[in-house]
This record gives C-alpha cells, sequence and structure tokens, in this order.
C-alpha cells in the first residue's frame, strides 16, 4: 500500500509554503532543541489540533493527545504511563509554565462514556480508558431535565476540570504549581463555533476567550 496521497501533497505545500518561510527557525530548533513554555493536553479528535487553534509556530507548544484529554492521576507503579511520562519529561526537562487542557464539544469519547456504548473491541480500550472520567459525572449528578446536549457539554467540562485535579495528585508538580513555578489551565473548544472557553477554578464557570474578536469574525461578510 503507498503513503497517503493527501499526506504526499500536504508535504509539498509545507515545502513551498511554512517550511520555506520558517526554515532558519527549524534549523535553530534542531540545532538548539526544543524550549516551549506551554504544554497543551488535548484531544486525538481530528477537528481539535492545538497548533492550530493557537495559531503555533514550530516549538512553541509541547502537545500531548488522547481520547477525551484525559489525564490520569498519580499512579507510581510498573505499569507504562504515556501521559504521565509527558508530564515527567514537560516540567522536569523542559521547564514548560503552563499546562492546558485543551477539551471540546461533541467529543466521541465522552459520548460513549455517558451512553455506556458497547466495545469496540475485546479489548474495551476506550471502555477501560473512559473510566478515568467517573469523577467527572459523580461531580455532575445525573441527566435531569436537561437535553443530552447539554448534559454532554457538562461532562466534557466536567471532565477537563477532574484532569486538572489529576495534574495536582502529582507530587512535584503540585509543589511547583503551589510556588507559582507552574500554572495549570483548563480550555474548552466549540467545534461548530470555533468558540473558546477558559475555565474560571473559583467561579466553577467556562468564560469565553476573545469575545469580541469572535464576534467579528462571525459577524463578517463570507465569499
Amino acid at each position: 500500500m503507498s503513503f497517503p496521497n493527501r499526506l504526499v501533497e500536504g508535504y509539498s505545500a509545507f515545502l513551498g509554503g511554512r517550511l520555506r518561510e520558517e526554515q532558519n527557525r527549524y534549523r535553530e530548533l534542531a540545532e538548539s532543541g526544543q524550549s516551549p513554555e506551554i504544554m497543551v493536553i488535548g484531544c486525538c479528535d481530528s477537528r481539535v489540533s492545538p497548533e492550530v487553534i493557537f495559531d503555533a509556530r514550530p516549538g512553541e507548544l509541547f502537545v500531548v493527545r488522547n481520547v477525551a484529554n484525559i489525564v490520569p492521576p498519580y499512579a507510581p507503579d510498573d505499569r507504562p504511563h504515556g501521559v504521565s511520562a509527558a508530564l515527567e519529561f514537560g516540567v522536569a526537562a523542559l521547564k514548560i509554565r503552563h499546562i492546558v487542557v485543551l477539551g471540546h464539544a461533541q467529543c466521541g469519547g465522552v459520548r460513549a462514556f455517558a451512553e455506556d456504548a458497547e466495545p469496540l473491541s475485546p479489548g474495551d480500550f476506550i471502555g477501560k480508558w473512559m473510566k478515568l472520567m467517573a469523577p467527572a459525572m459523580e461531580r455532575i449528578g445525573p441527566r435531569g431535565a436537561e437535553s443530552p446536549a447539554d448534559y454532554l457539554r457538562r461532562l466534557e467540562q466536567a471532565n477537563i476540570v477532574n484532569s486538572l485535579d489529576n495534574l495536582m495528585s502529582f507530587p512535584r508538580l503540585a509543589k511547583m504549581i503551589e510556588r507559582g513555578m507552574v500554572s495549570i489551565h483548563g480550555a474548552y473548544f466549540g467545534v461548530a463555533t470555533g468558540a473558546l472557553y477558559a475555565c474560571d477554578r473559583e467561579g466553577g464557570e467556562f468564560v469565553p476567550v476573545a469575545r469580541e474578536e469572535h464576534a467579528e469574525m462571525l459577524a463578517a461578510p463570507r465569499f
């Protein structure tokens, strides 16, 4: 099976566009190594690319993606832990200053957990992974008279808050946060609208980011 033609076309466009424009930056990054200040833990959903949403240049974001942007709690055992390993590298080696948990609307993993969907394979890897969301579901309680869409949105956002709580379970990271060396943030992206919301942990709400700019974008004529 040949290499996907879409990727060949994309790489060709990259060669004639972004690489040509930022070749010096790539060379500098190759020689000096990466030193991003921001780590983004996002969902592997193809519609929610942190580099695209935040218009990031090469080397600006240290990105980790998994199903439903989950940060597992600290678990120092003999099993491999991908997200924890990335956190360890980001905090200890790269000296990350900000950690952002980026969730989004219409998250398939969250919906599968909420609907208790049938396993997609005998291993049920998604189901086992999504059980880490149980505290988030307990946080918001059972669905009442609200619509399924509203309930899923609350669960998606509670999942972000739960991941922020789990970040505090890492002893070294918790100390760095308490000392002001690292800051943690939650964000929620509306796939259909492009709206971005930041988590106000004190108020427990998600507030719009760049509200005026987003409104202007929606109001602008389209050709």
